[in-house]
């Protein structure tokens, strides 16, 4: 399995957010997902070809999106690339405010907005479908002292599958973690991670992220987008 971490990166290199995380986001979101079972490849927004080449989106088994700020930065060439990728089979994870995202919005059809507040206040993260394999060894509560606020409504498709909830202690709630199927892709949106706030050091977030990539995978991505064929009848007509 080859995993892709892209990050935008822009406003993060930083004293204060080095002194939270000493490898940076890309690292720490690395050090989460990577196991003996894949390979993990980090990139920027700020590398060539925008952090994702051809021949790197096609080596991409499972593509973990950070960002927040320079959204619409992002080419709508590439987004259409991730797009049929994601079509075609490869599992994509959007963390935090990759809400926003170009890709996730192309491939919700929404406008993907919510409500925010940027106060450090508690989190109580429920986990609300135990049986789910991104679920997988989670208790049934996660508590985030600090992290951003996002609050309902969240607008998005009804997902296939809502398996955490937030709640804020300014007294909102929002689907924290919702997961998606997009043609023969995956797709995994999880709330939690601001880059001002230690959360992806935290090892629950972390194992939620490692069982979000393995759920993820598919082992046999299709090697161009479905067409609509004409069928033969099975019987006589």
């Amino acid at each position: 399995m080859h995993i892709t971490v892209w990050n935008e990166y822009k406003h993060q290199d930083n004293e204060y957010i080095h002194s939270i995380y000493p490898d940076g986001l890309l690292g720490a979101i690395q050090q989460a997902v990577e196991g003996k079972d894949a390979t993990v490849t980090t990139v920027k927004l700020t590398d060539p070809h925008q952090g994702l080449t051809d021949e790197l989106l096609e080596k991409t088994d499972v593509l973990i999106w950070w960002a927040h700020v320079c959204h619409d930065e992002v080419s709508d060439e590439l987004v259409a690339k991730i797009h049929a990728r994601v079509l075609r089979g490869m599992g994509v994870i959007f963390l935090h405010s990759a809400h926003l995202a170009k890709p996730f919005k192309a491939l919700m059809g929404t406008g993907c907005t919510l409500g925010w507040r940027e106060a450090a206040e508690r989190e109580r993260l429920w986990t609300i479908a135990p049986a789910h394999p991104i679920a997988k060894g989670v208790p049934p509560c996660v508590v985030l002292e600090h992290e951003e606020a996002y609050c309902e409504p969240f607008d998005i498709p009804e997902p296939d599958e809502t398996v955490f909830i937030g709640w804020f202690k300014g007294g909102n709630v929002f689907r924290s973690g919702v997961t998606y199927r997009r043609g023969r892709g995956k797709i995994f949106y999880f709330q939690p991670g601001h880059e001002s706030h230690p959360t992806y050091l935290d090892p629950n977030i972390r194992k939620i992220l490692y069982n979000a990539v393995r759920w993820a995978y598919n082992p046999e991505i299709a090697e161009k987008p479905a067409e609509c064929p004409c069928l033969p009848p099975d019987e006589q007509l």
